[in-house]
Order: structure tokens, then sequence, then C-alpha cells
């Protein structure tokens, strides 16, 4: 059975669910923005307790072929795992010996913690508050409406998805409710969203569908989860101690290197290292250093 539908319904009904979604999700992403505080800015001892572990995690990522000679490396490791020892870059200041070990921090009782929470429910109050407007404004205005067909066929499972709200066993597949015309805008809208507002939007909520407060909980350090520095300074510490022995300069015997590349100066038949490097009183190394007296 063909069913024609009257263009008012694409005029009146179509159209207007299609723009009403689309306006609501740009005010939607400029409402988040205006709701979002600028990030506190962090006390001087916590900015260095932050940096300190992550310039260790530098100068070991790259100790295997390490800009630094082997003397300046021994040296920046060796300070930096004395201060870890005596917890110098700790931004409560070295701990005491007969401190008590502290209980991880209660988030409901941190200023910080508890305005992440309130930010996170806020930016979710905003995601759902419009989208239960809209729902309840489809189904009181326009329900059991049949509002396009698509133009490609479907098998039929897709029935009670595309057809949410009108119980009509007999309807091609490819007709589409009013209902399920929301939730086809809902979930699908987000490349638009992306066009007009750039990919790190705030219009797209159905990624919060899974979690209504997940941004509340992301937002919030939970209990147990604080970072203890000095844990990670030692811990730190141990790893740069094994860093040492791993350590290679990267220009270590590089005039040679260079020489044998561009100079055409021959290889040295007992080199040992297996990588083009020569050890000290080799030939090539002695006709190195002929070259650069002559020079």
């Amino acid at each position: 059975v063909s069913l024609y539908l009257d263009p008012q319904i694409r005029d009146w009904v179509l159209f207007p669910i299609t723009v009403v979604m689309i306006l609501v999700g740009v005010l939607r992403h400029y409402v988040v923005l205006l709701l979002q505080s600028p990030p506190k800015k962090q006390p001087r001892n916590a900015v260095r307790e932050q940096r300190a572990l992550v310039r260790s995690q530098i100068l070991r990522a790259t100790s295997a072929h390490s800009p630094l000679p082997p003397s300046y490396y021994k040296a920046v490791s060796q300070y930096l795992s004395q201060a870890f020892a005596d917890g110098t870059y700790l931004k409560d200041g070295p701990p005491k010996a007969d401190a008590p070990a502290s209980a991880p921090p209660n988030p409901l009782t941190d200023p910080n913690a508890m305005e992440g929470m309130m930010a996170g429910m806020k930016t979710q109050m905003v995601m759902m508050v419009p989208q239960m407007v809209i729902m309840g404004w489809i189904n009181f205005f326009f329900q059991g409406f049949v509002l396009i067909k698509l133009p490609f066929p479907l098998t039929l499972g897709f029935k009670s998805m595309l057809q949410r709200g009108v119980e009509t066993p007999d309807m091609d597949v490819r007709w589409v409710s009013s209902l399920s015309w929301y939730f086809l805008n809902f979930f699908g809208l987000n490349g638009l969203y992306r066009l007009i507002l750039g990919g790190e939007n705030s219009a797209d909520s159905s990624r919060d569908m899974t979690s209504p407060f997940a941004a509340a909980a992301a937002a919030a350090p939970q209990p147990g989860q604080a970072q203890d520095y000095n844990k990670l300074f030692k811990a730190e510490r141990d790893n740069l101690e094994f860093s040492e022995g791993l350590h290679t300069w990267i220009a270590h015997d590089v005039e040679s290197r260079i020489l044998r590349k561009y100079a055409g100066v021959p290889p040295n038949a007992d080199d040992e290292t297996g990588d083009g490097m020569v050890v000290k009183g080799t030939p090539a190394r002695r006709d190195v250093s002929a070259l650069f007296s002559q020079t």
C-alpha cells in the first residue's frame, strides 16, 4: 500500500523538528562554554612537584640515545635521585620520620573537588533538560505522525527503530515516525555540529547517554586515587639508578663516524662494537686524529 504525505507535514513537522534540534545543540554548546570556569592556577610547589617527575621520566626515556655526555648525565641522575630520596620536590616539604601515614583526601571535604563535581552536574543538566523538553514536545504535538520515507531498502529488523510510536505491522519499514526521527537526529547530527562548531564541541549529547554522571565522575577525584608523590619519587629513584647502566651518549666517537661517512676513511677491522663505533687507540682513530692535526 502506497502512502502519500501531506506537504504540510514536511513543512510544519519534519523541518521544525530538525531545525529545533540543530539550534538547541548549538545553544547547548555555548551554554556549556559559559558554565565552564577557567582552571585555577596551581601553586608553585605543586607545579614544581609534577615537573620534577616529568623531568626524570624524560631523562630516563632518552638514556639509550642520550644527548648528554656520561658525566653530565650521571650528575643530573644522581642529583634527582638524591632529591627524590630527601623529598626536596614534595610540595609539602620532606616527610618527617615519625609522621603517620596520611590517609587519601576525601573529595567531599575538598573545595576544589566539590567544585569539579558541581561543574560536571551543571553540564549534565544542560545536556539532559533540553532533550527531555524536545522529546515531550514531540510526543505531545506530533505523536503518531509519519514524516519521511527513506530512499533505500531496509530489513524488518529496523521496523521497531524507525516506526517507534506507530503500531502498524503492515507499513513499509522505510517510513519513519516523528519519535524515531527525533532519535535519528539525536544520534546523527554530530557530524553537522563538527562542521559548524568544530571538533571539540559540547553540542552532541549522545555520547553522554551511557552514563549521565560520567562527566561529573571524571571531573572529581575519587577517594583513594590521589597521587602519592612520595611513593612515585621513590619508584622513580629506582628507575633512574637502573637507567644509568643503559646510558649511551649519542655523540660518542662522532668524529670517526662522520669522517668514515663523508671523508672515505676506511672502517676499522678490529671494531668490536658491531655498530660502527671505534674504540680508543684503533687505527681508524689514529687516522682521524691525523686528519684533524693536518687541518
